[in-house]
């Protein structure tokens, strides 16, 4: 089949979703167009026809996609439409988020054709993982687009290819709130108020930008990686000790897995 337009949409808090999915864009090559669901849900219903190309993807949170990136691909519609999936993950696992993205795109229109979980840093525990996706990060999903590309161009019908299988099961895992969320450092915030607007969740109060909602804060780290003055992280002995812990536990390196219909 021939693509007509390539249709990114994706939720990616610290920009590390949004880096591998245009990777693999570009290498497909067309005409892009970006949706970013980050900030804010769609103004209504993004329908996409059968002509184009869906490249949808998020992080993982706890093994599940977040609870926002969920809600706005719901707002998809395709008819027919081929997608690839993509979830990054910080070196642990990512458990149930792909078979879940799966699940959602394709009750709304859309036929799996492929799918990945690359590797992305941390974003609560930013030493695992560090500096991924690197260059052979990147490399696989050059090879992954590649392949989805010829899979796509000797299919004429691709409502012929079988059901796509990927890692993960149904029902899924049961989600859960992060123990951990970053705060400011009052020496270090000059008040730009760059994290309140910047916040998907709406969880940093304009009067005390410093501060966190906690029952809201979904850990994604946006708030660190968009402060301009480097003044909002995690922090705390609790989370000193997890950290350890964590670290060493999933530190070594995974590596990205796909999958291919047909």
């Amino acid at each position: 089949m021939i693509i007509k337009d390539i249709h990114l949409v994706y939720f990616s808090a610290t920009y590390t979703t949004r880096k591998v999915l245009r990777g693999i864009a570009h290498t497909i090559e067309g005409n892009i167009v970006e949706h970013d669901v980050t900030d804010a849900l769609p103004f209504g219903n993004i329908t996409i026809g059968a002509d184009s190309l869906l490249i949808i993807g998020a992080p993982v949170y706890a093994g599940r996609l977040p609870r926002r990136a969920a809600e706005a691909f719901k707002m998809l519609r395709g008819s027919s439409t081929p997608a690839i999936a993509v979830c990054v993950y910080g070196n642990r696992d990512y458990d149930d988020a792909l078979v879940e993205l799966q699940d959602i795109i394709e009750e709304r229109g859309f036929k799996t054709v492929a799918a990945g979980a690359f590797i992305g840093r941390h974003c609560i525990f930013p030493t695992v993982a560090g500096g991924r996706p690197d260059d052979a990060d990147m490399l696989k999903a050059d090879d992954f687009a590649r392949k989805s590309l010829n899979l796509l161009r000797q299919t004429d019908d691709i409502s012929q290819l079988p059901r796509l299988t990927v890692k993960g099961n149904r029902p899924y895992k049961q989600g859960g709130a992060s123990t951990f969320t970053p705060v400011g450092d009052v020496s270090k915030c000059d008040g730009c108020m760059t994290c309140v607007g910047k916040c998907p969740m709406e969880a940093i109060p304009a009067d005390a930008p410093c501060t966190t909602i906690a029952d809201r804060c979904i850990a994604c780290g946006r708030c660190v990686v968009v402060c301009p003055q480097g003044a909002r992280g995690f922090g705390g002995e609790a989370y000193k000790g997890f950290e350890a812990k964590f670290t060493a536990a999933f530190s070594q390196r995974r590596e990205p897995e796909t999958f291919f219909a047909g």
